[in-house]
């Protein structure tokens, strides 16, 4: 899920991790909305609550909600910026350093909120800020490394371009496009997961409360496990193959005959001619 970038990503990958991060969306929207009443996932109700402060000349609120979109803003900037900077020396560490932040995010809300939030309108503010910025986080990476394909933390956009796609599929020589078919895929997979992780937040939070935002950190840690599992076993595999065809002894090769047994050596076969 993480470990490719742009082009070079497949269906499969982009699926995966957008499924995934679309049902944290979801869960983190609703939870934020039950608990602070104001959506975190995306930012466009936030600029028509700025441009109503705007006009009622409530310059402090004005502050509030501008400072709210800048962090939104802010996550994906932070995002782009480790991917594109970091993304030579490490994809794998490129493109999970801002899912590892985002836990980071997510799980202070959840201690605070279980154990020190009073309720009090600064502290919801503080609280809903962090959140946007997190949120701000896995959108601007989900769609750095997947070329824009994937976008999971609203639905607006996702929402249009299935409904063009629909309407294209009314002809035959667009229902035979794979490329047009994979792309309606992702997006009815996005979309499906978005609302199963809203429902899942609305139905758990008030058994949960708080400590829903530590299992959403449980949801991204499986995105990040998954991809260090590949790479971890991939690795294991190859130093494996070199031993079986270098014969030269490793600690890999002893591991993994350890756990699924040595391969039986075939005995050599004598031509007829030697005998």
């Amino acid at each position: 899920m993480l470990r490719n970038y742009s082009n070079s990503r497949t269906l499969g990958d982009n699926i995966r991790l957008g499924t995934l991060t679309a049902f944290t969306a979801g869960t983190i929207n609703i939870a934020s909305l039950l608990i602070f009443l104001s959506f975190t996932s995306n930012v466009t109700g936030h600029y028509a609550i700025l441009a109503a402060e705007i006009s009622k000349g409530n310059w402090t609120q004005v502050a509030v909600v501008g400072g709210w979109i800048f962090l939104f803003f802010f996550g994906s900037f932070v995002s782009n910026f480790i991917v594109i900077n970091f993304n030579k020396k490490s994809k794998y560490f490129a493109h999970a350093m801002p899912i590892v932040l985002e836990i980071i995010c997510l799980l202070f809300v959840g201690v605070y909120g279980q154990f020190y939030y009073q309720k009090t309108l600064e502290e919801t503010e503080y609280l809903v800020a962090l959140m946007l910025f997190a949120t701000g986080l896995q959108n601007g990476l989900t769609a750095s490394i997947s070329n824009f394909s994937v976008k999971t933390t609203h639905l607006t956009g996702t929402t249009t371009d299935l409904g063009i796609l629909v309407s294209m599929f009314t002809q035959k020589k667009y229902r035979r496009n794979g490329e047009l078919i994979g792309r309606a895929k992702l997006l009815m997979s996005i979309m499906l997961a978005y609302v199963m992780g809203a429902v899942f937040s609305g139905l758990t939070y008030y058994y949960l409360e708080f400590r829903v935002f530590y299992v959403i950190s449980i949801c991204l840690l499986i995105v990040i496990g998954y991809d260090a599992y590949k790479i971890h076993v991939r690795h294991f595999n190859t130093k494996y193959r070199y031993n079986r065809i270098y014969r030269k002894p490793n600690i890999f090769a002893y591991l993994y005959e350890k756990i699924h047994g040595a391969p039986k050596k075939e005995k050599k076969r004598k031509l007829v001619f030697e005998d």
